[in-house]
């Protein structure tokens, strides 16, 4: 999602499917949207280092998008180098702090940022999503295997995209049975 937010403040073309720098974002290869793990990246050098970065101008995008995926794993010190940061940040400079526990991420970076809550999707969503993958991709699925997929998928169309294509390739003769899911998920 958060490449997804890179691409769109940062496209050339109406159609990011034929946006080259959209597609560099999609590989991982832009060097205007830096991604850190702050799981692995927990310190304040690490915040610094990323203050150093965020003076400079972007190079090849209208944005420098900075990417900081399990932000509640950084330390005190390390939110307090980040914050100085996010009070004054440059306007060509974008953060997208993401987060499964937002009760970790102190009052003062929530007050200068925006919360989206993401959800999970609902099964008839998904259901008549995978069954449109099927009808493109000219695969059979029955109603019980697909309801079955469904509910393993729990709420994560990901999960549910990640089930089918597992499926397709234990399944013969381009059907999907309740042998191939039993197969797959024991």
């Amino acid at each position: 999602t958060a490449r997804i937010l890179a691409k769109m403040v940062n496209k050339t073309t109406d159609d990011m499917a034929d946006c080259e720098l959209c597609k560099k974002i999609t590989n991982g290869v832009c060097v205007d949207v830096i991604e850190i793990d702050a799981a692995s990246h927990t310190g304040v050098d690490h915040m610094r280092q990323l203050t150093e970065q965020v003076q400079f101008l972007p190079i090849e995008s209208k944005y420098k998008v900075f990417i900081i995926d399990e932000v509640h794993m950084l330390s005190t010190g390390a939110f307090n180098a980040l914050l100085k940061t996010l009070e004054e940040p440059p306007s060509n400079i974008l953060f997208i702090l993401a987060t499964t526990e937002l009760h970790k991420i102190p009052a003062t970076i929530q007050s200068r940022s925006q919360t989206l809550h993401f959800r999970l999707l609902d099964n008839d969503l998904i259901t008549n999503h995978i069954q449109h993958v099927c009808n493109e991709e000219n695969i059979t699925i029955s109603n019980p295997v697909l309801t079955k997929l469904v509910s393993s998928s729990n709420g994560g169309m990901r999960d549910a995209l990640s089930l089918l294509d597992q499926l397709i390739s234990v399944s013969t003769n381009s059907e999907i049975t309740l042998e191939d899911i039993s197969l797959v998920l024991g």
